[in-house]
């Protein structure tokens, strides 16, 4: 019988969760999995675009099935001055419902503030949770994915969907990343390969397993 799990999702800015794995979590959550998104800032280096933010994030939510969307009021764009308050917020979070899996941004980032949260939620999750996943950022480095979530035409559409309510990034075109979920597995799997997947499987997530831990099964 499959037994439902506890899923965090740590990431360091408002959209960061929906742009990388917004797949990925309306699938967990359809399996029957709770799943927690915290950011650990509002998306502002002050006050100002707080609520905005926070209420973009909460729609989102509604749309995935995130069951609970938590924040920290690191100041946008200057984690690295923060590392003892990222590290505090961390354990905080943990501490809430400790996760069965974790999913963070990768380490090797361009965005400071996206390395931060991966060191630092790196080190927290090897022992506070089993399962620790990286998932790829627009500014990742050297990543090299080892897992590939590929959605259906009903999940891209929920991920569209929640990303649809971020208003205030009008960076987010998703007529470029669906385009980018389509190139990212078919620039690291083969077409033979791909020839195999069903019909309808145009979009990807890509992620790197960092630990996972396996139980051996018993009657």
């Amino acid at each position: 019988m499959t037994t439902s799990r506890s899923v965090l999702v740590v990431v360091a800015h408002p959209d960061d969760a929906e742009l990388a794995m917004g797949m990925r979590i309306r699938d967990h959550v359809l399996a029957g999995d709770r799943v927690r998104v915290h950011c650990l800032s509002t998306g502002h280096p002050g006050t100002d675009g707080i609520t905005t933010r926070r209420d973009e994030c909460l729609a989102a939510a509604k749309i995935l099935g995130i069951s609970s969307y938590t924040f920290s009021p690191i100041p946008d764009t200057r984690f690295t001055d923060h590392r003892g308050t990222v590290n505090a917020a961390l354990f905080d979070a943990f501490a809430a419902e400790r996760p069965d899996v974790v999913y963070t941004h990768h380490p090797d980032d361009q965005h400071l503030d996206h390395a931060v949260t991966g060191e630092e939620a790196t080190t927290v999750a090897m022992r506070e949770a089993a399962d620790l996943i990286h998932f790829r950022s627009p500014y990742s480095r050297n990543f090299e994915p080892n897992l590939y979530f590929v959605g259906t035409p009903e999940l891209l559409a929920a991920k569209q969907e929640a990303l649809a309510c971020f208003t205030s990034q009008r960076q987010l075109d998703m007529t470029v990343f669906s385009g980018l979920t389509e190139l990212a597995y078919r620039q690291h799997v083969h077409h033979r390969v791909i020839e195999r997947f069903p019909d309808g499987s145009l979009a990807a997530e890509m992620f790197r397993t960092a630990r996972q831990i396996v139980h051996a099964s018993r009657p």
